[in-house]
């Protein structure tokens, strides 16, 4: 039986389907080509007008905004100043206390103003060391700076100067302190008022402490970066109570160079206080290992060398 025949149109052949189905791919790849030319040719003018209006918006931005606060928790090593003498009550019920977090909060609800022992920073270099401790025993206020900028450019801060600088004696009346039996450094920047040569410098306790901040590092914020969060030792001249201003320096993507004077919520010149331990005070406390002491009474105990007078 001879095999079944089938006629085969050519235009059915495999071959030929494969040249149709080329031709039908180029033809649909040609025609998203142009629809991408006809997209970009109206798409791009108004993307690029668009980016413009944004870097304008973005330039227009504040370079960043701060917010101060005086550290208000307790230090490992503190003193205590008020603007008053104790009562005999008080005197009483604070020397009652031997826990320091309960005479800490017991002064603070009397209008104390906390004050840390500034510590030691084992790994600055020797000139450092040896310049600060011919200071003895120093008073730091601790002020926090937070520093946020809401720029999709970042914005970089590469100096900044301690300006402004108002001084008068310490008017404080009395003083309580728990002197330190040791101390570790925190992380932040120290600086005197007015500031020394290289100051601020760092006080973290790793590689460069006791070096120029800005010699080792660079504030950035914005464009994504997190804010700056800074722990500011500042330490006035004994018996003197300062207040004080920023300016910093910054650069930023818009070519911006510039200095500006810090502000605060209600743009005027920022102002931060910095106390040091009174000079003669009425009253003095002093506590430790050993039982209260009142140096404006006995100022020939051990106990009382631990705080200037």
């Amino acid at each position: 039986m001879a095999a079944p025949h089938f006629n085969v149109d050519p235009a059915d052949s495999p071959r030929k389907k494969k040249r149709g189905l080329v031709v039908s791919v180029a033809f649909i790849l040609t025609g998203i080509a142009a629809m991408w030319a006809l997209d970009y040719q109206s798409i791009g003018p108004f993307a690029s007008k668009e980016h413009d209006v944004q870097k304008k918006t973005d330039a227009a931005e504040l370079p960043f905004t701060i917010s101060t606060l005086p550290e208000t928790s307790e230090p490992p090593n503190w003193a205590m100043v008020l603007d008053r003498e104790l009562s005999a009550s008080e005197s009483r019920k604070m020397t009652s206390l031997t826990d320091s977090s309960a005479v800490f909060s017991y002064l603070a609800g009397l209008g104390g103003r906390p004050l840390a022992y500034t510590a030691p920073l084992e790994n600055a270099p020797e000139h450092y060391k040896e310049r600060t401790s011919a200071d003895g025993v120093e008073f730091a206020s601790v002020i926090k700076l937070n520093m946020l900028s809401i720029r999709e450019k970042g914005v970089l801060i590469d100096r900044w100067d301690i300006v402004d600088i108002r001084c008068e004696p310490s008017t404080a009346k009395a003083v309580v302190a728990f002197p330190p039996q040791g101390g570790e450094p925190y992380e932040g920047i120290r600086f005197h008022l007015p500031p020394r040569a290289g100051e601020p410098v760092l006080t973290d306790d790793t590689d460069g402490q006791g070096e120029p901040y800005f010699k080792l590092r660079r504030v950035e914020v914005g464009g994504g970066q997190p804010s700056l969060g800074l722990r500011m030792e500042t330490i006035a001249s004994a018996g003197q109570s300062c207040t004080w201003g920023i300016k910093v320096h910054y650069i930023d993507a818009y070519n911006n160079d510039a200095d500006i004077r810090l502000k605060d919520r209600d743009g005027k010149p920022l102002v931060l206080r910095t106390e040091s331990i009174p000079q003669s005070p009425p009253q003095t406390w002093v506590s430790g290992p050993v039982p209260w002491t009142a140096c404006h009474d006995k100022p020939q105990e051990p106990m009382c060398e631990l705080i200037p007078r």
